[in-house]
């Protein structure tokens, strides 16, 4: 069974996340979604709401598993037998960040990176990005599913 893992914050999931996930989807039999538990930073979704809105993100999908995790991306792989770990490129600073992780990552564990440039449509697009111009009023249902965009909109106006 061909695994692979896709980590990341995800707050929130985005369309540029949902393309590099597709596009795993299609070549692993199993791909899993790991949303990292950063203690020292305060999301806009708890871990608990970004893994419910990435489930029905990605229900479609049908090989898609969704875990949080704490600690080394490399040993959540380890516990799971996962051999790769794939990541979407956005622009060469990307490249130069993800390549020392994807270094340090195989010297850790002989875990290899995968590197899948996003499609120009979301080269631009992040999670932070996307909740300052939605916090500002700027329309981004176009960026995120409706119902990430559903709960952006609800929990802004919250705050």
């Amino acid at each position: 069974m061909r695994r692979v893992v896709c980590p990341g914050s995800f707050d929130p999931i985005h369309n540029g996340h949902l393309d590099v996930i597709g596009r795993a989807s299609s070549l692993y039999d199993v791909v899993y979604i790991a949303v990292g538990i950063n203690e020292s930073k305060q999301g806009l979704f708890t871990v608990e709401e970004r893994i419910e809105l990435i489930r029905e993100a990605t229900a479609d999908y049908g090989n898609v598993q969704v875990e949080a995790f704490r600690g080394l991306l490399v040993d959540f792989c380890k516990q799971r037998d996962i051999p790769a770990i794939v990541k979407g490129l956005r622009a060469v600073s990307d490249f130069d960040y993800e390549l020392q992780m994807a270094q340090m990552n195989r010297g850790l564990s002989g875990i290899e990176t995968l590197f899948v440039p996003t499609i120009p449509t979301y080269s631009f697009l992040s999670s932070s990005l996307v909740k300052e111009v939605a916090a500002w009023g700027g329309d981004v249902a176009h960026l995120l599913p409706a119902h990430v965009h559903a709960a952006l909109v609800e929990r802004l106006g919250e705050k």
